[in-house]
């Protein structure tokens, strides 16, 4: 049995190739040394249940579970997904429906009101990931207080409100990466993660959509539209997430949707991989989260991602953005719609061209250039066709690294599970303080010159940070191919001696 059947085979040889190595004895020596302990490993820890199963069998049955793992676990992830980002959303279209003028708020606290979100988001983002069990009872959660907008009626009830929504939805984003984490493996999770960056999109876009039509009723019970927005959408997500809480399976060494050998498998096909899984793990949660803190890694990634929620921030203004281009509310609500469809396929096909291709700093420093485009020219002009060019570049370029980000420490920072859970989890919340002080940068339109100077220059600081990693990961994979004592450098740096054992590399850079 030579498990030669796919994604679980670690990447020697494309690492090899990458660094023009395969022509050195040496180095192909060293390949197949390390494919021979990554072998032994993966013989020594097979379940009895896949012991008398061929190699062509087990692809088989690895198949059939993923495909059955994408057709539960996928879709109610999306729709999770998408609702969450209506409901995060709906401040912005409320804005163009009559919420500023009825509240009586000041565009300086109309930027609080979007800011303070993130001071309950971003505090709860790692005790609540850290804690991971229930984020269909967060959804039915922040869909109820998302609701209670609706009741507000003064700046300071809006206030209230928007904090509970931030710490409601804090477990949501880190923990369903941690949860598709622990069920694919990596050459499997960028698709599942590209999955939730194009429902974020898809719930940008249908977003406004839906807003539009629901301004419809403005007026109806003597209620005003925005109110209803936040009554029907927060009322949807309650109903929707007790749903899903009934058939969301948990992980998949005891998931019902699996048979006892797929149970097996899934778990099995990610131990050969990066170590022990999830049914094994010994690390503490408070353990991994003292490892994340301490790893180098994780603090430059962090950096990397607050840069990206700068560039990102302006989802939270896109429709106050649209509307510089003069046209009615909902015309507007409408216009809002497209560039985050476009998003939604880019998205798609730069993940199939990483996970194809194994690259991830050749589609990140794409996304940049998308953005530095879009920037330029919003500062440039105001002419209709060239600034709805603009808006249309925006999501895929300033959204777009956040995926690729989320990808790669789940790939670099592999294990163990507890650290990884962690490693998400400050990436999510201290990289996302970012949106507290962008929120105010928004104040001189309509050419915004401040928001999009600030943004322009987190992009150039960003793909700074990124080039820096790139050539920090490859003197890594340099240590770890190197000698015994070279490996013990590396371990010290943040990767486990198993890791190492199994050939490990750092992959995408």
């Amino acid at each position: 049995m030579s498990f030669h059947n796919g994604d679980s085979q670690p990447e020697l040889d494309r690492d090899a190739r990458v660094h023009g190595d395969l022509d050195d004895k040496a180095t192909v020596q060293y390949v197949e040394d390390e494919r021979a302990k990554y072998e032994a490993h993966a013989l020594a820890t097979m379940p009895e249940s896949l012991r008398g199963l061929t190699d062509e069998d087990l692809a088989h049955e690895q198949r059939k579970m993923v495909r059955k793992m994408d057709m539960i676990i996928m879709p109610i992830i999306a729709i999770l997904y998408i609702l969450n980002y209506i409901d995060r959303q709906n401040l912005a279209a409320a804005k163009l429906q009559g919420i500023v003028a009825d509240l009586g708020l000041s565009t300086q606290e109309y930027a609080t009101a979007i800011s303070i979100l993130y001071v309950g988001y971003v505090p709860f983002q790692i005790p609540s990931n850290l804690l991971i069990s229930h984020i269909c009872f967060a959804v039915v959660l922040w869909g109820g207080i998302s609701a209670c907008t609706a009741a507000v009626k003064t700046y300071q009830q809006l206030l209230v409100v928007r904090v509970f929504l931030g710490v409601s939805e804090a477990v949501f984003f880190p923990g369903v990466v941690y949860y598709l984490s622990a069920w694919y493996t990596k050459s499997e999770l960028g698709k599942r993660i590209a999955g939730l960056y194009i429902g974020q999109q898809l719930g940008n876009a249908f977003g406004p959509l839906i807003a539009a039509g629901l301004g419809r009723l403005n007026g109806v019970h003597g209620i005003e539209g925005w109110r209803w927005l936040f009554i029907v959408e927060g009322s949807a997500t309650v109903g929707i997430g007790a749903l899903c809480a009934l058939i969301m399976p948990e992980y998949p060494h005891n998931a019902r949707i699996l048979s006892p050998m797929q149970q097996d498998l899934a778990v099995w096909r990610l131990e050969k991989e990066a170590g022990a899984g999830e049914a094994h793990e010994q690390i503490s949660s408070r353990r991994g989260f003292i490892l994340a803190v301490s790893d180098f890694r994780v603090w430059a990634l962090v950096w990397a991602m607050m840069m990206v929620q700068t560039m990102g921030s302006i989802n939270n203004f896109f429709p106050t953005i649209v509307a510089t281009l003069k046209f009615s509310s909902t015309t507007t609500l409408l216009l809002s719609a497209p560039p985050y469809l476009l998003a939604a396929l880019y998205f798609y096909g730069m993940t199939w061209y990483s996970d194809k291709s194994g690259k991830i700093f050749v589609p990140l420093m794409v996304c940049c250039a998308l953005a530095v485009i879009a920037y330029v020219i919003a500062l440039a002009t105001l002419t209709v066709g060239a600034r709805y060019f603009a808006m249309m570049l925006l999501p895929s370029g300033v959204i777009g690294p956040q995926l690729l980000l989320y990808k790669t420490v789940n790939l670099h920072i592999a294990r163990p599970y507890p650290k990884r859970a962690a490693a998400v989890a400050m990436m999510n919340s201290i990289g996302g303080t970012a949106p507290i002080w962008a929120s105010y940068l928004y104040v001189d339109g309509p050419h915004y010159y401040v928001a999009f100077g600030c943004l322009l220059a987190a992009t150039v600081v960003f793909v700074i940070t990124i080039i820096w990693y790139k050539f920090y990961v490859l003197g890594q994979n340099t240590l770890l191919s190197g000698s015994p004592d070279q490996q013990k450098e590396a371990i010290k740096r943040g990767v486990t001696q198993e890791q190492v054992q199994l050939g490990w590399r750092y992959v995408g850079y």
